[in-house]
């Protein structure tokens, strides 16, 4: 059981996350081993995103009035990664959780002030790293030129 100050203490703790993280992830990992947590810890560390492993009722009151809208449901064990980048928390998760058989689930999260649903906070995993977005657009603006120089051989072998 804990006391009153050590209770006070982690909901200060939970309340400076909360305001620091552009983006906080409300996930539940109900069945997850030892080595798969440290492996996610790691992973997220190395990604500058935290991790913390926290109280529902805790979270409830760190959390009322830091975000508008409603807090979604919290259902069985609940941890929460945050970051100062806007889509890594649940970027890094999805990652996780794809290539360890599914064992987390986005339960929701707080994004630009506002909660959100797990299916917002899943369209937000999604969404490709600025590196790809970059080499994509990269790649668009390539293809005419690559298909006027095809068109431009092809001409001059004709001739």
């Amino acid at each position: 059981m804990l006391h009153k100050s050590k209770k006070e203490e982690i909901i200060k703790g939970l309340e400076k996350t909360a305001s620091d993280s552009k983006s906080v992830l409300f996930l539940n990992f109900h069945g997850m081993n030892v080595t798969n947590e440290t492996t996610l810890r790691r992973e997220l560390r190395s990604k500058g995103v935290g991790y913390k492993v926290a109280r529902k009722t805790l979270l409830k009151r760190a959390f009322s009035g830091k975000a508008t809208g409603d807090m979604p449901e919290l259902p069985g064990e609940v941890a929460i990664a945050f970051s100062e980048d806007s889509i890594a928390p649940a970027r890094e998760v999805f990652t996780f959780s794809k290539a360890h058989q599914n064992i987390l689930n986005i339960l929701g999260g707080v994004f630009e002030g506002k909660f959100q649903n797990s299916a917002f906070m899943m369209e937000l995993a999604t969404i490709p790293s600025r590196e790809v977005l970059l080499s994509k657009i990269a790649f668009l603006f390539n293809s005419p030129i690559q298909r006027l120089a095809i068109a431009m051989s092809e001409v001059a072998k004709g001739k």
